[in-house]
């Protein structure tokens, strides 16, 4: 569903992303592990459009997304959770949620939408009229979700979902990402530094280091991998 192929990305005379590749089937969960300044949250922007690469294809349902602006590429049904959530703290759930649907037009499947992510996360439906800055970070991360969800999107980047959360809501979070993956269908790429959750959760990981791919494979047999044991897993 995603191809990305050699994918460079420079800050000035830094290098954060130099060459990777890496392919995400339709239907799966797929993670990128690596330390800090791995290019983990780079990768995610440049497909999404918020950076420009150096050099490099990313194609996503067959067509080539490169250049792209990133409201073209949310309109072709990929968007992006960020690192932080970035909620529109001063505007209510109900607004944010909203902003989230900008380019939907049929008022009757943004409602249904809305109705379903409350389902999903009965804790905003609760808060609906609550000033996003003044949630949990838990429930910003719900609310987060939610807002890309009313993208009607039918792939889903999702930058360190755990962080800044309180451990109890952490696997609610994600025990509704694989939700939305296995029921609603939707194809994830996940980057997160628990890496013990992240491998639990996804069929398949790329482990970056210093912006290159260096292990890649099945998640269950990463999760024994000597080497990433050492490096990601505590040993």
């Amino acid at each position: 569903m995603l191809s990305v192929t050699d994918l460079s990305v420079a800050y000035g005379a830094i290098q954060a992303v130099n060459g990777i590749s890496f392919e995400i089937p339709r239907g799966a969960i797929v993670t990128l592990i690596g330390g800090n300044g791995a290019g983990k949250t780079t990768t995610l922007q440049t497909i999404s459009g918020l950076i420009r690469p150096r050099a490099g294809s990313i194609r996503f349902n067959g067509e080539e997304i490169t250049r792209l602006a990133p409201h073209e590429i949310v309109a072709r049904g990929l968007c992006h959770v960020p690192e932080g959530r970035l909620v529109f703290a001063n505007l209510s759930v109900a607004e944010n949620l909203a902003l989230g649907a900008y380019l939907q037009k049929d008022k009757a499947v943004i409602e249904r939408t809305r109705e379903h992510i409350f389902t999903l996360f009965p804790r905003l439906k609760e808060r609906l009229k609550q000033a996003a800055g003044t949630l949990s970070g838990g429930e910003q991360q719900m609310l987060a979700i939610g807002r890309a969800l009313m993208g009607q999107p039918t792939f889903l980047m999702l930058d360190e979902p755990s962080l800044g959360i309180a451990p109890r809501l952490v696997s609610t979070i994600f025990e509704k990402i694989v939700e939305i993956n296995r029921v609603e269908g939707l194809t994830i790429l996940l980057v997160e530094q628990n890496a013990h959750l992240a491998l639990e959760v996804s069929s398949h990981a790329y482990v970056l280091e210093t912006g290159q791919n260096k292990v890649s494979g099945p998640s269950a047999e990463l999760r024994d991998d000597p080497r990433l044991k050492a490096a990601y897993l505590g040993g």
